[in-house]
């Protein structure tokens, strides 16, 4: 028995190592894939709309029918824009004698008109101009440069601290690179540490099965049984509980004719353990807020350790067995010994809300008409729920195998 709290104490500390790693490498992914990175990045945007224009800027070859319908576009602008200036030349003239003199003679030239003979000729040396290369890569570097200069002056800039710092601790050069790196290894971790939560909670469940088997257990095995629930619960408590994960799986759009794909945008999401979320309720300013939080704490912390304590004063002690309170915590809590599992189910509805979240995604979807979006729930229950739950049923285990040997 000495060896299989050994043994299991064991397998606890090297899921919660495990864990701890999945978890600091899964809230880098999570960072890497906000939102403010993807679809409301400026930064992201500006490569975007530059790869387009560069794309379009290198579409302009006029050949065939594509250049005799630019030479009748340029050739009527050319014409609007002499019509116009001709216009604003006479009526500048007018109001003087010298003008009048001026407009007579331009008249008499013929001026305009000889200019207007030679938009042809200008024609064909503005589509030569465009069809050049080191023109058209003029042209692309001067829209791009103006695309950027009114970006930057118009949206704020994004704090790449964050970023930054997770690229140059995992040692990746890109986002991209970092974002499929880092899964990878979280992937890796979850299959690393499977072995040892099935075999601690197959312990748990044999060591269940055996508390009901034997007819009697000792002083000794009590300490030992109330040791390895005591272990489940701290596991329970420290390890995240539930994951609640809403994001865009993929955006999809067209552009100036060009197809437009975001994919995995996170947009909210949240991991913690009780003992976190205890935590942080008690930081918030919010009566209703802190009040939550103490019934968390003491329904899965408080409650949970005095139980099993009272157990342990109970099979030790027989004065003690007389106590009311010590009793009570033995004897007239079985029909609350899933209290604290019923509390955790409403902290998770509390804290996650999944399907709220899951409707909230599926009205995004609807509203987008032009636009296509997919859009997931990945929220999930993840270990310290298991362990937690683990030792609820432990512990009631124990309670009645007490009750049955004192009947």
């Amino acid at each position: 028995m000495v060896g299989l709290i050994g043994v299991i104490g064991f397998l606890s500390v090297t899921i919660h190592s495990i864990e701890n790693q999945r978890r600091i490498l899964k809230e880098d992914v999570i960072e890497l894939s906000k939102v403010k990175y993807g679809i409301f990045s400026v930064d992201e945007w500006k490569k975007i709309l530059a790869n387009i224009i560069s794309k379009k800027v290198e579409e302009l070859n006029f050949t065939g029918e594509n250049k005799a319908s630019m030479r009748s576009k340029i050739s009527t602008f050319l014409y609007k824009v002499i019509d116009e200036y001709e216009r604003r030349y006479y009526e500048q003239n007018s109001t003087s004698i010298s003008g009048l003199f001026k407009n007579l003679a331009t008249q008499s030239l013929g001026a305009f008109k000889d200019i207007r003979k030679n938009v042809p000729h200008f024609t064909e040396e503005i589509m030569d101009f465009l069809n050049n290369p080191q023109n058209k890569k003029a042209i692309r570097a001067y829209i791009i440069t103006k695309l950027n200069e009114y970006a930057d002056n118009t949206f704020s800039k994004i704090d790449y601290a964050d970023h930054d710092a997770i690229l140059a601790r995992h040692g990746f050069a890109t986002r991209e690179e970092a974002i499929q790196g880092l899964s990878m290894r979280i992937d890796d971790l979850t299959e690393q540490s499977k072995p040892y939560k099935v075999t601690i909670l197959a312990l748990a469940l044999t060591m269940i099965a055996a508390v009901f088997l034997l007819r009697s257990l000792s002083k000794f095995d009590y300490v030992l049984l109330v040791t390895i629930s005591l272990i489940l619960l701290v596991t329970g408590l420290i390890l995240p509980m539930i994951e609640i994960d809403a994001r865009i799986s993929r955006m999809q759009f067209t552009l100036l004719g060009e197809s437009i794909t975001f994919t995995d945008q996170v947009l909210y999401y949240k991991s913690k353990s009780i003992l976190e979320v205890v935590w942080l309720m008690f930081r918030q300013s919010r009566v209703d807020v802190m009040i939550v939080g103490g019934l968390v704490l003491v329904f899965s912390v408080l409650f949970p350790l005095m139980k099993q304590m009272a157990s342990l004063l109970y099979v030790f002690s027989s004065k003690l067995r007389a106590n009311r309170l010590v009793r009570f915590m033995v004897f007239k809590t079985g029909k609350w010994s899933m209290a604290d599992v019923m509390v955790i189910a409403i902290f998770m509805s509390y804290i996650g809300f999944s399907g709220i979240i899951t409707e909230q995604l599926n009205q995004i979807q609807r509203i987008a008409t032009s636009v296509e979006i997919l859009t997931t729930n990945q929220s999930s229950l993840l270990t310290g729920f298991f362990f937690f739950t683990a030792f609820a049923i432990f512990s009631l285990a124990i309670s009645q195998k007490i009750e049955g040997e004192r009947s």
